[in-house]
């Protein structure tokens, strides 16, 4: 195949797979994404690696699962030595650059310890992490945390430059709502996410990281290019601007999905999710209906942007040679089992949507398909790396690339299940469960028709999702089931013994090293010298 030129690698942050049209929402309708998934695949049972921002993203931009690159946690740094899409694409003259979100820190310490900084070129690239840093945005900045970062935000910047003042208008005007006697209402708690955001929607954030990205395109001019538009929302603060903010009512909402039965008897992790704050929040009455307005508006915006960029797209002729993907780094509850945010691996946090447009012909076979392969975060790298013609890395790449599923072919070796994991040390389920800081983790396989999960220290889970596929119904200490969970515990352990950890070496270099080893000299364990041949 000829190879891809420019990658658009679209991410929405804290996005559910079911809340797109295409993926069968009965009421959100987002054409702009769906005449998207017309032109390519749609990838129907599509994990992320982890359920949690920074180590979903970590994996989605090394290739590699959460515990082999380290990053764990939102705040724990990827270590400076793991190599990212920058890394891979580089060498290939592709600027790769990040518009919006990478939720990542660098690994200071590590680069202290090789004499680097982030005033440098290499110290900025591994601090970003791999890649160029063109609009870098996480999107979390309330006036103590902005202060810590000394203030310095260039979204604030441009908006000052419009007329809103104040030290933080991120904080007081994109994420605030206003009373009835002018007040500032701030966007991060719940009771005001119906309320109209306080800013022009062309100047919200979804509408300025749209912006930049169109900006980067224009300036690359001919060059190759891979432009990672990472969204901040739908992810809180829950609020919209108008007129996103009312356009969805209780007639436009699907019920929250939870049952009685999953309270009797929990599995102890589930149940200590369930006491956290943000879960009992989520499943008091009122507050789902006051948040969806702002999570499904967020999502209509998105969607409202996107159309209007891929149509310049289009007009200038980049579609013709850009690849572009479209995906979210995890899902959200939003009150669904009874519980907030994300983290456990119910479908609706660890499921995402997945698009991948090829614009080449070799994939015409396969538009407007839609694949039920298992396919996860860490195929993305490889993917990119066989479009782009970068070199392989399969000894470090524990993913694999969806090229082939893009031409409509499946290989036979295809994987049957799919793999996610969390570290939860970071939250107060570990405090309630009186865990230390290395003990709280979590692993889960899922095939057809099981899922299973594994926490150490305390009963698994286990759901028939043939006969449960609202997965209600926990049979994790059913004795009936011993079989079943002794099955899927040894897959796991297969896919957790797949880890690539030698990753300094490739196996082609293994082999030539065994194939030299009589030439080196070292000899261990022969009795004699053989004898020469005549």
């Amino acid at each position: 195949m000829p190879k891809i030129k420019n990658i658009l690698f679209i991410m929405a942050d804290q996005l559910r797979w079911d809340y797109l049209s295409c993926y069968g929402h009965p009421h959100l309708k987002t054409p702009n994404i769906d005449r998207l998934a017309e032109r390519g695949v749609r990838f129907d049972r599509a994990y992320v690696q982890s359920p949690v921002c920074g180590p979903s993203r970590a994996s989605f931009y090394t290739g590699r699962t959460v515990f082999s690159h380290g990053a764990t946690w939102n705040m724990v740094p990827l270590p400076i030595g793991e190599l990212t899409l920058g890394d891979y694409l580089r060498p290939n003259g592709v600027t790769t650059a990040v518009v919006g979100k990478t939720h990542m820190i660098p690994d200071r310490e590590g680069m202290a310890r090789l004499g680097l900084n982030g005033s440098t070129d290499i110290g900025c690239l591994v601090s970003q992490p791999g890649f160029d840093p063109y609009e870098r945005d996480d999107g979390l900045h309330p006036d103590p945390l902005l202060r810590k970062k000394g203030g310095k935000l260039r979204y604030n910047d441009w908006l000052r430059s419009l007329g809103y003042e104040g030290e933080n208008p991120w904080n007081d005007y994109a994420n605030a709502g206003e009373g009835p006697d002018g007040e500032v209402l701030s966007g991060w708690y719940l009771k005001n996410s119906n309320l109209p955001a306080r800013i022009r929607e062309e100047h919200s954030e979804t509408a300025y990281m749209t912006m930049r990205a169109r900006e980067f395109i224009s300036e690359m001019g001919d060059a190759p290019w891979l432009c990672h538009l990472s969204y901040i929302k739908p992810h809180w603060p829950y609020i919209a601007p108008a007129p996103y903010h009312d356009m969805y009512g209780p007639g436009s909402f699907s019920s929250a999905h939870r049952s009685q039965a999953e309270r009797r008897d929990p599995n102890p992790v589930f149940e200590a999710f369930m006491k956290m704050e943000v879960s009992r929040t989520f499943s008091e009455q009122g507050t789902r209906e006051t948040v969806l307005p702002a999570y499904m508006g967020l999502i209509k915006q998105i969607d409202d942007h996107l159309g209007r960029l891929f149509g310049w797209l289009e007009e200038t002729g980049r579609s013709d040679d850009t690849m572009i993907v479209f995906t979210s780094d995890h899902g959200d509850y939003l009150g669904d089992h009874w519980l907030g945010e994300k983290e456990l691996f119910h479908e609706e946090s660890v499921r995402v949507p997945l698009i991948v447009c090829d614009p080449r012909k070799e994939a015409d076979a396969t538009r407007g398909t839609v694949s039920d392969a298992f396919v996860e975060a860490i195929d993305l790298v490889p993917t990119f790396m066989e479009a782009t013609g970068a070199r392989a890395a399969s000894h470090r790449l524990e993913g694999r690339s969806l090229i082939p599923l893009l031409r409509g072919e499946t290989p036979e070796d295809w994987r049957d299940s799919v793999f996610s994991e969390i570290d939860y040390a970071f939250y107060a389920a570990r405090e309630t469960l009186k865990l230390g800081p290395s003990d709280a983790r979590g692993y889960m396989i899922r095939t057809d028709h099981w899922k299973y999960i594994h926490f150490k220290g305390f009963p698994p889970q286990l759901f028939n999702l043939g006969e449960d596929p609202d997965e209600f119904i926990d049979l994790g200490r059913s004795s009936g089931h011993e079989q079943i969970r002794q099955e899927m515990h040894n897959r796991l352990l297969e896919r957790l013994l797949a880890r690539k950890n030698r990753t300094t070496m490739t196996d082609d270099e293994v082999m030539e090293i065994r194939d030299r080893e009589n030439e080196s000299g070292i000899i261990i364990g022969r009795w004699q010298e053989p004898a020469a041949a005549e």
